[in-house]
């Protein structure tokens, strides 16, 4: 792997897990500029964007398979079935509980979002010019950003 181009903005951006959506636009500048030079940051920081999304992905996952599990049990209704409904509750709920401890400690649902802004900017720049004109306003600031 390439070496960091700044080692002392590398290190600062890797406490903060290279994640620079806290800071505000006028401090980004720099951070922003050291992302677009140094490959290794750049990296590192779509490695940890991609470890937060996919455990995003993994809790939803595995929420959906406990719902679907009391769904099961309640359809069927086998002996036991009120301890087995409250596990399959209980592993939902923890698994609702991971979810949102990594939506609330990891830039991931930002990085979502931006990606979903950076999607809908490429589908208005392809659209035809009087389909994008019949577009409101505010809708045409928020995809654009101008």
């Amino acid at each position: 792997m390439s070496q960091c181009v700044d080692p002392i903005v590398g290190k600062i951006l890797a406490g903060w897990r290279y994640d620079i959506s806290g800071l505000a636009p006028e401090m980004r500048g720099d951070y922003e500029d050291h992302f677009r030079s140094c490959e290794r940051c750049r990296t590192r920081q779509r490695l940890h964007r991609t470890i937060d999304i996919s455990l995003i992905i993994l809790a939803s996952l595995s929420a959906g398979a406990f719902l679907l599990a009391f769904g099961m049990i309640r359809h069927f209704g086998p002996r036991h079935a009120l301890w087995l409904e409250l596990a399959a509750l209980a592993g939902f709920a923890l698994s609702a509980l991971i979810w949102l401890a990594v939506a609330v400690a990891t830039p991931a649902p930002t990085a979502m979002v931006d990606a979903a802004k950076i999607g809908a900017r490429h589908v208005h720049d392809r659209l035809p010019a009087e389909i994008r004109d019949r577009l409101p306003e505010e809708l045409r600031l928020k995809i654009t950003g101008s």
